[in-house]
């Protein structure tokens, strides 16, 4: 589907115009609300999301997933990060793309692109998604102290800037698609795709809990409602939600407010 893109100057925040757009009037199912400038993104753990006006896309799409039960909600975001990570690497060739539960896009150990999923649920039955996704494209210094962001640009290497319009086009479609499938009923499609591109699925990895216990553990499985199991180093299983568990990042180079990241 060519997805309909309504383009802004500046908001606070695309989920917050896009919902308060569909209220205002009806929006074909798939659109797109795309901000020049994002004033006060925010990441899953309420994080604020970098992005430098006119150099990145911030953007979210607006989906009525009523056919998707409450409990098998996390597939949307699976799906939605699936899209991204197609749309990067057909567009670009651009290997060593892979998903870190729950919903960033990652290219090596550093971040490429998050996303925000917010539901809107009555009587059981999910009646409004708004996706958003923060993608970095063309920005070269990142300066909100984040551990461990890149742009599509530094990891393509490219002198030149890439076409904004092009690219969110093409994330929009890749999007779209994977929603389609869920649609059509192929969860299994959909959950084994997600967990065979998670970043740290093969080996055991390091890992911080919210008691501030630092353990390896392996990836076992996510299921349908964002869980995550762990398979722990030593025997046995633990299960945990969003913002119960951390990764512990490799080490990175230092990047000062002033330089350019230097890493390859």
């Amino acid at each position: 589907m060519i997805p309909e893109i309504i383009k802004v100057k500046s908001t606070p925040s695309t989920n917050q115009c896009l919902r308060e757009l569909a209220k205002q009037q009806c929006l074909k199912e798939g659109t797109v609300l795309y901000a020049v400038e994002q004033t006060a993104g925010r990441g899953q753990t309420g994080n604020h999301w970098e992005a430098e006006p006119g150099k990145n896309i911030t953007c979210s799409m607006l989906f009525s997933p009523i056919f998707l039960p409450v409990k098998k909600h996390f597939l949307l975001s699976e799906a939605t990060a699936l899209g991204v990570k197609q749309a990067l690497e057909m567009e670009f060739g651009l290997k060593y793309i892979s998903i870190k539960w729950p919903n960033d896009i990652y290219y090596r150990d550093r971040k490429l692109a998050g996303i925000l999923i917010e539901n809107e649920i009555q009587e059981g039955i999910i009646i409004q998604s708004i996706v958003g996704i923060g993608l970095n494209v063309n920005q070269e210094v990142f300066t909100s102290g984040a551990p461990n962001p890149v742009s599509l640009k530094r990891a393509l290497r490219k002198e030149e800037d890439i076409d904004l319009k092009f690219l969110l086009r093409r994330l929009a479609e890749q999007v779209d698609d994977w929603y389609q499938k869920l649609r059509s009923g192929n969860y299994k499609t959909v959950a084994q795709s997600y967990f065979d591109a998670q970043s740290r699925r093969r080996g055991f990895h390091t890992y911080k809990d919210a008691n501030g216990e630092t353990f390896q553990g392996r990836i076992k499985q996510i299921s349908d409602d964002g869980l995550l199991h762990l398979y722990i180093l030593g025997g046995g299983t633990r299960t945990y939600a969003f913002k119960e568990v951390s990764y512990i990042l490799p080490h990175l180079p230092f990047q000062t407010r002033s330089q350019k990241w230097v890493y390859f």
